[in-house]
């Protein structure tokens, strides 16, 4: 009992002293793991609901704790609980809150749990959660995209490799790809939540539980698809963390491509887009700027993202098993990277939402740079004309155009026959910017038929989730 009181903590009968404070503040985690109240909150209520079924806590100490623990929640939620850092952890507070309430019967709470595996499951029940929610961001995002695709079904861009002009797309086509990155990153996330969903309380420290517990009944209380299968994994696994944290990159990784492109295109340069005033900022010395802000702090904040998975993955990487104190280590890098994704998802549904396209600017864009010398060669290859032989024979054309200073469709047809023969009238309808648009047909494609019908898909796999 001396010990106890010199240590102050549930582990104290082990000490003679007291926690050095310099330990005490080094190891705390209270300061930023409180976020997970609710959950351990609700972790403990399923908890001692199964005590108390399997006859290991009598009914009545049962509902006092449940009593108890709903009465500390609607204190947190106030702002009326005191968050020690002696405490350690969020599950200590409570608990040591609990006691204070309720007594002797908040001192059998933890009976038949570690927390090893207390702390496994708040980390679960709250990335379910937060799952879902980003799933529901992303979503929002591609119909801000899927919006912009149908308003501009009938405007031609250039498409670009290497950032030169290639091809000509439609702008809906252009942006339409960003949906389908976004759909990647729904069903990688749709992916880590079956992993994440597995209950790893009944685990113990590391050995399992020697008390007569039921893991399945807590499983149904918490709505958990499956039961961890082996207790040393279950309380120092934290893939279920780290592959999300993989999900969240590759999303910022696209949110960032996103992002540049909406610096570049609002650029005098490109001039393609004009920014809502309401999701740009100016400059504090010079009255004429409109910036970026928004996409700037997108593409620096995927960093943070990408640092947070290096991080987890570099804590994890020696580890013996099972439980090691490093482990503590994910909750910080993931906390922030859920906030920055849920950020940055929901700014630029508004950005995209809000971006007013500059047809003119961009259709003019799509004249310039040849971007119709493919399909001059597609047409000599309908006439017989080996691709190798007609790519050079439209190379040496726009080496003409060069030094006219003009485009493919402007030079006469004499000109065109000096080049081959194979030319005829015809040329020029082939090698129109809506022809060039239309011809490709093929699923996948940025004829404005298939583009419809992309659209069309997409929104109707939104419309199912």
């Amino acid at each position: 009992m001396t010990a106890m009181r010199k240590s102050g903590k549930p582990w104290g009968g082990r000490f003679a002293q007291a926690t050095d404070p310099q330990v005490e503040a080094y190891t705390a985690s209270i300061q930023f793991d409180r976020r997970l109240y609710k959950y351990d909150i609700q972790g403990s209520v399923a908890h001692a609901r199964m005590l108390a079924k399997c006859g290991l806590l009598a009914k009545a100490e049962a509902d006092k704790i449940v009593a108890g623990l709903h009465e500390i929640g609607g204190e947190i939620e106030r702002g009326e609980f005191r968050f020690d850092p002696s405490f350690e952890d969020i599950h200590m507070a409570i608990e040591s809150r609990l006691i204070e309430k309720v007594g002797e019967a908040g001192a059998k709470l933890h009976t038949g749990r570690s927390r090893n595996d207390q702390v496994a499951l708040d980390v679960r029940l709250y990335l379910r959660d937060e799952i879902r929610q980003i799933r529901r961001l992303v979503a929002g995002l591609e119909r801000a995209l899927i919006a912009q695709a149908e308003a501009h079904l009938d405007l031609i861009m250039p498409g670009y490799t290497h950032l030169q002009r290639a091809q000509p797309v439609l702008l809906a086509h252009h942006l339409m790809a960003y949906v389908e990155m976004l759909e990647r990153d729904r069903a990688r996330l749709n992916d880590a939540l079956a992993r994440v969903d597995v209950l790893p309380l009944g685990s113990g420290a590391l050995a399992g539980v020697g008390l007569p517990i039921d893991r399945r009944f807590v499983a149904r209380e918490l709505q958990f698809r499956a039961l961890s299968a082996n207790s040393l994994d279950a309380v120092s696994d934290r893939d279920f963390v780290i592959e999300p944290l993989a999900a969240f990159a590759l999303l910022m990784a696209h949110l960032s491509r996103l992002a540049e492109e909406i610096v570049l295109w609002a650029s005098a340069e490109f001039g393609f887009i004009e920014l809502p005033d309401a999701l740009a900022t100016g400059s504090s010395m010079m009255p004429q700027k409109k910036n970026p802000d928004v996409a700037e702090l997108t593409r620096a904040k995927t960093g943070r993202v990408f640092g947070a998975l290096v991080a987890l993955l570099t804590a994890v990487k020696g580890l013996p098993l099972s439980y090691n104190r490093d482990l503590q280590e994910d909750k910080e890098p993931l906390f922030d990277s859920v906030e920055t994704v849920k950020a940055a998802l929901s700014v630029m549904a508004s950005l995209v939402s809000g971006l007013a396209f500059c047809r003119d600017r961009m259709q003019q864009a799509a004249r310039e740079g040849f971007l119709n010398a493919t399909d001059m060669a597609d047409y000599l290859v309908r006439k017989g004309m080996p691709f190798r032989q007609a790519h050079e024979t439209v190379g040496r054309i726009v080496r003409r155009c060069l030094a006219k200073r003009c485009r493919i469709e402007e030079l006469s047809l004499k000109e065109l026959r000096a080049a081959s023969p194979l030319f005829d009238r015809d040329v020029f309808a082939y090698v129109a910017l809506e022809g060039c648009i239309e011809r490709r047909k093929a699923t996948g494609g940025t004829a404005t038929g298939t583009v419809k019908k992309a659209i069309t898909a997409a929104r109707t796999r939104l419309g199912r989730r």
